[in-house]
This record gives C-alpha cells, structure tokens and sequence, in this order.
C-alpha cells in the first residue's frame, strides 16, 4: 500500500447539507457526538495501511485544517500524512474548482510528485468501514485502468444512483445516471458474477457507483490532462472512458450511506442508537474510526432518564429525559429537559461553573439546553445557547423553512437551530 495516494474529495458549497455548512467545510461536520465526516475516509485508509493522504476542499476550510492538524501526526520515519489542499489560483488555472476531476486535476502537479502506482480516489461524506487493501487488491489482479466500488441495490432505490452494466468478467460497459421506467430495467445485471448469492442477485439485480474509484496512475494523469473540458469523475471522465479503457467493477456488500443531505444526515445519526445492532458500529476494535483526543472528564448524569441514546465524554445532565437522541461532547442538559429524536452536537469549550444549576433569572443565557425546554426531531448545532421552557417540536409540521435571522432552519420538517445561535426563554418553533 505504500504505492497508493488517496485522495479525498472535501465537496463544494455542501448546499444539501446547508445550515450546517455555513460556517464548516462539508467534511468537518460532526458525526455521532464525537467524531467528524473526514474521520471516516482517513480511518478507512489508515486501517487499511494508506497513509500518504490529501484532503481536497475549497470552502470554510478553517476548521477542517485544524480538525486534522490536531488529529493526525503519523510518526517522523514514516512518510505519512494528511494534509488540507485548498482551492487556489495559479498562473494555469484562475478559478475555483469546478467539479471533481477538476478538483485533482488543479493538483494534478504535486500529486505527479509522488512515486506511486495508483491513486484512490474518495468521497469526504460517507458512512461506512472499508478495507481497501481488498478493493486495490481487485484492481491489481484483473489488469484494470479504472476500478469503481460498487454497491448491489434494489429496483425501489435504483433510480436515485447513477447505475452501470457489466459482462460476464465484471468490466463495466455502460453507463446510465438515474435512469426510471423502461431505462431502468434495461441497467439490471447478474450480480452473481461479482460475488453475490443467487437469492441476493435477484432482490438487488442493479449496481450502483459508491463514487469510490482507483485510476492507474498514468491513465489518471492521461485522462485529467487530455480532456481538460471534463470536470466531474461520475459523469463524464469514467463514462467516457468505458470503450477505451479496461473500468472493472468491485462489490462492496456492507453498510454505506451518503450523508450528503440534513435528512440523511440527522437518520444515519440516530440510526446509530438502534438495538440490538445498529446499521453501522463505532465499536469494532479490529477496525477503528479514529478521531482528535479532547482529554475531557466523564458525563455526569443527575438523576435522568436515559433511552436508546449515545451520551459522548464531558456530558452533564441533570434530572431530565433523554430517548432516541446523540449528545456530543460537552453537552449540558439542564433539570426538566425532554429530549426526543434529535442530535445535540454539544460545544467547543465550558463556560465557567458549569457544574452549577443554572436559574432562569440569567442576564445571558448560557452554552446549553435551558430548564424545563423540550426538543423533538432537531439538530442543535455546537455552541448553541437554549433558553429556558423552549419548544423546538415543529407545532405546525413545516417542511421547509428558512429563519436565520431567528437562529434555526427547517428541512424535511427536521428543525436545525444554527451553531452559536441564541434562542430566548419561552421560544415555541
């Protein structure tokens, strides 16, 4: 693996998952309580024994930088590392990035630096665990220019992913980007030739692209220099690569979810507290998901009641009720709180004596949730300040809405209260 450079894709704007992009990069949003969206490609490389990665982005890349500086020093006599590469200009090219390929492509020059055989390319906003010593492993034995991670899938989800065909040796032959009706049935594949059991096959007889990709390092460099008008991976360099170059495909069979929306986001989130096994795990010791060690105290609990729910390290709670939600690091509940369904990111620091019961007769309403406030269906950005008796419970089912001025948002009915927002005593949302 010491022949690999990974390349991980930071995303654009991170529209879709906008009001928690506003002041982060799409790939330093928290995930779990704990960890960010960048944890999971680099741990997924790290254990699969690829250290020599970069990190592509080209918008509010503070945080990000310093997520990762602080995160991941491999040792001096290694040539390991991660390493933030923002968008530029330079004499050759003057404006941002203007998709994925171009994103590499604008690189291109220091990537060219690196003795490496192969370059992997991956996305910064999937959950999933990954050994891709396996993937690269495939790509090596069957002669590939090009390899796609693929994942097999039902004929009810098809239409939302870009689909290939392949034949009897697993070469990729055709390409179609969410395809429906009778273009649709015409992507479906034997997907018993890459692996899957004849049963398996024929409940998911459609395979779609993970946006996962390993390129021969000249053909990468042929391709991105050749055609310098392609700017995206998915949706033109690999589909007009197909008749000239060998593209295989390779099946992953295990969990994986873009994240790439609030409404993902906030499900995969709480889709990790289910019992008794919860789609993907945080607890694999053979596999770890690494992420900056904070050093902070243990969670107090005061007197609460605590159901299906992940409470991360620096926590207190005190006297209130806690069911199917995540709380990240530094949460403070105060006495009287319900919290339902929702992902609470925490806070970046305490303030001070805040062990103490906080009153409501406050001149400033402090880092946390309020007394007596009751949440259902939110994401509560970081360094949020929670009044007391506050409702964030969406009273008139609203799906969409748009309340910056007042401190939150609403996408698919999901109430997302902005980072370092200030919501009054008494609010009702």
């Amino acid at each position: 693996m010491k022949r690999v450079l990974a390349i991980i894709l930071g995303g654009g704007a991170g529209t879709r998952l906008y009001p928690l992009t506003k002041l982060r990069a799409k790939p330093a949003v928290p995930l779990a309580g704990k960890y960010r969206l960048i944890d999971i490609p680099v741990s997924n490389c790290i254990n699969s024994e690829i250290f020599k990665i970069y990190v592509l982005t080209q918008f509010n890349s503070a945080s990000l930088n310093r997520h990762i500086a602080r995160t991941y020093n491999f040792s001096g006599f290694t040539e390991g590392f991660v390493e933030v590469l923002a968008a530029q200009q330079t004499p050759e090219n003057l404006s941002w990035f203007q998709g994925t390929a171009d994103a590499v492509r604008q690189y291109l020059w220091l990537f060219e630096e690196w003795g490496v055989d192969e370059y992997l390319i991956l996305s910064g906003d999937h959950l999933y665990r990954m050994d891709y010593r396996l993937f690269i492993q495939r790509h090596r034995e069957t002669g590939a220019d090009i390899t796609l991670s693929v994942i097999p899938i039902d004929e009810r989800r098809a239409s939302d992913f870009g689909l290939m065909k392949i034949d009897q040796s697993g070469r990729v032959i055709d390409f179609s980007e969410k395809p429906k009706g009778d273009a649709l049935k015409k992507m479906a594949v034997d997907t018993t030739i890459l692996g899957l059991d004849k049963s398996q096959a024929e409940q998911q007889p459609y395979i779609a692209s993970m946006g996962i990709y390993i390129f021969k390092r000249d053909v990468l460099i042929k391709l991105l220099k050749d055609a310098t008008e392609r700017t995206d991976f998915g949706k033109e360099i690999i589909p007009d690569s197909a008749n000239d170059y060998n593209i295989q495909a390779y099946l992953f069979d295990g969990y994986w979810e873009d994240i790439g929306t609030i409404e993902a986001f906030y499900n995969a989130n709480l889709a990790l507290t289910k019992q008794p096994r919860p789609p993907f795990s945080f607890y694999d010791e053979h596999a770890p998901i690494y992420t900056r060690a904070r050093y902070l105290p243990p969670s107090k609990l005061l007197d609460c009641h605590v159901t299906q729910s992940i409470v991360s390290e620096g926590c207190i709670l005190k006297n209130c009720r806690i069911e199917n939600s995540v709380l990240g690091v530094r949460s403070r509940i105060e006495a009287g709180c319900v919290i339902q369904d929702s992902l609470i990111m925490g806070a970046d620091f305490y303030q001070p004596f805040a062990e103490r019961q906080s009153d409501c007769d406050h001149r400033s309403i402090p880092v946390g949730i309020g007394a007596n406030t009751t949440i259902r269906r939110a994401i509560i950005d970081k360094n949020t300040h929670i009044g007391c008796d506050v409702q964030i419970v969406n009273k008139d089912n609203v799906q969409e809405a748009e309340r910056e001025n007042q401190g939150f948002y609403i996408r698919n009915g999901i109430v997302v209260v902005l980072k370092n927002a200030v919501i009054p005593d008494g609010t009702i949302i």
